[in-house]
Order: C-alpha cells, then sequence, then structure tokens
C-alpha cells in the first residue's frame, strides 16, 4: 500500500491509500487535489472515509462522489454529505483489501469518528482527523475534557507501532507548546529538531507513530507527574489526580499559546 499525505488549503493533510490501482482518501476537504492525484497515477477512487463534518474535512465529498462514484462512509452521529454509509463504534470498512475498525472518539466534535487498520507485513494506520495531533489534539469544540480523555486513551492503546495519520500540520505549533509544558523531555527535543527539519524542506512531519506520540505528547501524558504540575502551575484549580482535569487545563492554555 502506498500513502501518500496531499495539502490541502493552508495546513490540511488530504490522506490517499492506494494500491497502484485502486484508492481511498480520507476528510477530502477539497476535490482538486485528490482528482489530481488520481489522475497523474491512474488510480480509481473506491471509498471516500470521513472522521467528521467539519468543512475542510467534507468540503470536496459531493465533488468526488460526482466524478468518481466512490462509497463515502462518515460518523452516524454527525451531518454528512448524503448519502453515505453511516458508521459507530465497532463497526468495519473493507476498502482496497482492508479491515478498517471505526472508533468513535468524540472531543473535538459530539460524533468523530476514527480509522485504524492493519495490513499484512505493514504497519498498522490510524486516520484520527482531528483528535490526535502529533504532539497535540483538537480543541473541544463540541465534546468535553473527559471525553477527549477518554478518546485519547482508546487511540493511545493502539499498537505501538501505528502510522497516526492526522488532518494536519501543526506539529512545529504543537512541539513548541509541549516544550513549554515538558521543558526537560529529551525526546521532544530532539523531535523538534527533526521536525524543523524536515519543514524546513518542505516536507511533512507525518504520519508519526503512537510510540513516539506516548514520549512527547501532553496530551497523551495527562497521568504524568511532570505534565499535572505544569497544568497546576498554570491553573492551580487544576485537580493532578484528574486526567481530564489535566487535559482540560492543557487545551484551555494551548488555546491561548
Amino acid at each position: 500500500m502506498n500513502l501518500l499525505a496531499l495539502p490541502a488549503f493552508a495546513d490540511n493533510y488530504l490522506w490517499l491509500l492506494h494500491d497502484a490501482h485502486e484508492a481511498l482518501v480520507v476528510d477530502p476537504g477539497q476535490a482538486q487535489p485528490v482528482l489530481q492525484a488520481l489522475q497523474e497515477r491512474d488510480l480509481r477512487l473506491q471509498a471516500i472515509l470521513v472522521t467528521h463534518h467539519h468543512a475542510d474535512h467534507v468540503g470536496g465529498v459531493q465533488a468526488l462522489r460526482a466524478a468518481t462514484g466512490a462509497t463515502v462512509y462518515g460518523p452516524a452521529r454527525e451531518a454528512i454529505p448524503q448519502p453515505f454509509v453511516p458508521l459507530a463504534q465497532g463497526d468495519r470498512v473493507q476498502a482496497l483489501g482492508l479491515d478498517f475498525l471505526v472508533l468513535d472518539v468524540p472531543g473535538h466534535t459530539a460524533g468523530h469518528i476514527a480509522y485504524y487498520a492493519a495490513p499484512a507485513g505493514d504497519s498498522p494506520l490510524l486516520f484520527c482527523g482531528d483528535t490526535l495531533f502529533s504532539a497535540g489534539c483538537g480543541r473541544l469544540f463540541e465534546g468535553t475534557a473527559a471525553q477527549m480523555q477518554d478518546s485519547l486513551d482508546c487511540l493511545a492503546a493502539l499498537p505501538a507501532g501505528t502510522r497516526v495519520c492526522c488532518a494536519h500540520e501543526y506539529t512545529l505549533s504543537n512541539l513548541k507548546f509541549a516544550r513549554a509544558v515538558e521543558p526537560g523531555n529529551a525526546a521532544l527535543l530532539h523531535h523538534l529538531g527533526h521536525c524543523e527539519r524536515l519543514r524546513a524542506q518542505g516536507l511533512p512531519t507525518l504520519p508519526s507513530t503512537l510510540a513516539l506520540e506516548r514520549e512527547i505528547n501532553p496530551f497523551l501524558r495527562t497521568r504524568q507527574a511532570d505534565v499535572a504540575a505544569a497544568a497546576v502551575a498554570h491553573d492551580p484549580s487544576t485537580h493532578p489526580q484528574d486526567a481530564a482535569s489535566v487535559l482540560a487545563t492543557l487545551r484551555a492554555w494551548k488555546n491561548a499559546f
């Protein structure tokens, strides 16, 4: 399988997965980058996977469906351009010979879902939309900190080698915030330098891996003593033994960072 991050808008990635003949795309906020990639590689679009309803994730769905006849899959609890196959926790999607498990991961939006697959002979894949970013997580637009904490716990429990295919190139700004939370985290500082070099060459910092995110992402580290202490120092009303309280403080801190 070939995995491509197609840039869109200012900082979105539309993930295109293909086997040299057929393809699927995740969260196509724009149709044109996808149509161009399909034409250049002589691919047929088989499926469109949607994680949540925001316009920068669904804006190209109608045009792509009209142009290719691809089947659209999306969260059952959100308003996705019709018609689509509604999905929720435990459902499965068969595409490109892969078996994608659907995970409910609310927090950023109320009905956000993610897609997980373990291709034979390759590292697992996670298409997580705007729930999990490299070194960050999505804003809490419709959900609660407790929901986001549960969602991130669910994703963090997946295999360490899982490729984390986030929908935005937010890594550098997220790492700079993470450094403020954990200034002594050597893995974080090393990865920041690596990502700065990638971006200087115009290359994506993604996909990440869950093993790396467990080391550098403060939103996956809310039960670490140093992270909880930093949250309390920023907002003394934080309950350091309550991971969701720590996450709520980190998210509010990041919003204003």
